[in-house]
């Protein structure tokens, strides 16, 4: 009679080595006459599924050599399957489809599987195999948790980070160096406003190996870089957040401050403008609509052009338009009289701003203050059982979000980081003395930021001119000098309140692009 031997080592129980199966199958054949043709070894493998590499293989030897084999040997029933009904239905189908008996070294060899006392036998067997692989699921998952809860992270390490063993052959994690710079350049230009696919192009350029779609999102969201751990919530217990053992590469509060970036980002498609076209984005048609672009073959060349997605059968030049802005924005700019009016006037309007300033500093530090005796009072009355924890969750969520934006905003405007206004001021305005060199110089990203905040992104071309309905305020008294020269109309000029703008206390926020 011929027999397989079939052993099965989990990589969580070692207790039975593949040594010791084999020798024991070994020796119950020899004491049972049973020759044995095969042996098939999985290591590692689940109990749960039969999808198995070693098992499949054993299953087509039998399909190959079918009416060769007579018995499948194990040590126990568990090596063989730790899923009841699988298991039986697995059987089963062995004895039906190949005529193969599964044995256990602990039973007889002339076992009568169709006995009604031995299916209940077998099936006890599994049932038992069944609840302690359930157990032993069970111990996993809380000694996970309980690795969590003691700060550390588990599994292979995030970018940024890189794996190592403690003197105690503990998994750890710590600061792989010229990648914590990446990831750390990644959170501040998100904190800045600039796109995820402008963030991966510029980090991509510093040697970012992620290819992933979502490769700069699932950086943003993982907390491990704020040396946090999320602990998931478990049967009564809430989701929480703890303190981790390896070193943070960013700020609790600009981790924090990004999650409510994200969640309250507007989910749309946005036009990805291209170096040779720095119009797209901006310019739009006179029904609304964007425009797009692209290059049109000509007799000789390739010409470029700007086209509405709506009226597809009107083509605008590009180069045309290219240089109709760039002389836009040249006589937009201001002369050297402008420039030192501007600084004077700023310089008398810069006290009450910067007491105003502090004054929200101090108003800022007293708010983060009733913010943390608010998630002190919600824990305690978690910890008394007065509250459920799904109402912990939402309010503390909501309150660590108002305090990490809290905490970046003093972090940056600390009265000792305040900066001097005429120090800015005279930084600022030589270079909003020509815009169009700044527009030269600029890469696409900053060009585009440059037009929003002149045009506020409503920039129309029609009668060969450019059309807009909004100037920033900054620019009012070089209107007409543009307008003049058929430059540009403004179709809802301003009302100017008193001299504008140098001599008015409304103050553009085009300033602070340049800072």
């Amino acid at each position: 009679m011929n027999a397989i031997g079939y052993m099965r080592l989990s990589s969580k129980d070692q207790s039975k080595s593949l040594e010791y199966q084999e020798s024991s199958i070994k020796e119950y054949c020899k004491r049972n006459s049973l020759n044995i043709i095969g042996l098939f070894r999985d290591n590692g493998e689940s109990s749960y599924t039969f999808d198995r590499p070693d098992y499949r293989a054993l299953e087509l030897y039998l399909k190959n050599y079918k009416g060769q084999c007579n018995y499948i040997i194990v040590l126990d029933h568990d090596r063989f399957s730790r899923n009841l009904p699988e298991a039986l239905m697995k059987i089963g189908e062995l004895e039906t489809k190949y005529g193969v008996k599964v044995l256990s070294t602990n039973e007889r060899i002339d076992l009568d599987t169709s006995d009604p006392d031995v299916f209940i036998k077998r099936a006890f067997e599994y049932m038992m195999a069944n609840k302690e692989l359930f157990n032993i699921r069970k111990r996993t998952k809380q000694g996970v948790r309980n690795a969590k809860e003691s700060g550390r992270y588990l599994g292979r390490a995030p970018y940024g980070y890189r794996n190592i063993i403690d003197g105690k052959r503990k998994n750890l994690i710590e600061i792989h160096q010229g990648e914590a710079l990446i990831v750390e350049r990644i959170f501040k230009e998100y904190i800045l406003g600039i796109p995820q696919y402008i963030i991966y192009k510029n980090v991509k350029s510093l040697g970012f190996t992620r290819t992933s779609k979502s490769a700069i999102q699932e950086i943003l969201m993982n907390c491990v870089y704020a040396g946090l751990i999320r602990v998931p919530p478990f049967q009564e217990l809430p989701e929480k957040f703890v303190k981790s053992i390896h070193l943070p590469i960013i700020s609790d509060a600009e981790y924090w401050l990004v999650q409510n970036l994200l969640k309250n980002s507007k989910r749309k498609t946005r036009v990805q403008p291209a170096e040779d076209f720095p119009l797209r984005g901006i310019l739009k048609c006179w029904c609304g609509k964007g425009m797009t672009a692209g290059y049109t073959k000509g007799r000789k060349n390739y010409y470029m052009y700007y086209r509405c997605t709506e009226h597809t059968n009107f083509n605008l030049a590009g180069n045309k338009l290219h240089d109709a802005i760039e002389s836009v924005l040249k006589g937009l700019s201001f002369s050297s009289h402008q420039v030192q009016f501007i600084k004077e006037t700023a310089k008398a309007l810069s006290i009450e701003p910067l007491k105003l300033k502090k004054e929200q500093h101090q108003n800022k530090i007293k708010k983060l203050h009733e913010l943390n005796e608010k998630i002190f009072k919600l824990e305690e009355r978690l910890m008394n059982n007065e509250i459920e924890s799904s109402t912990y969750q939402t309010w503390f969520q909501k309150f660590k979000e108002e305090k990490a934006t809290l905490e970046y905003s003093l972090k940056g405007n600390q009265p000792s980081k305040i900066r001097n206004e005429d120090e800015l001021v005279g930084r600022i305005l030589p270079n909003l003395a020509n815009l169009y060199e700044i527009y030269q110089k600029g890469n696409i990203t900053q060009k585009h930021t440059l037009m929003r905040g002149v045009f506020k992104d409503n920039l129309v071309w029609g009668d060969d001119m450019f059309r807009t309905a909004f100037i920033d305020p900054t620019f009012n008294d070089n209107i007409l000098k543009v307008k003049q020269k058929g430059l540009l109309f403004n179709e809802q000029p301003f009302k100017v309140l008193g001299l504008s703008p140098v001599s008015t206390q409304r103050r553009s926020s085009l300033l602070f692009l340049f800072i």
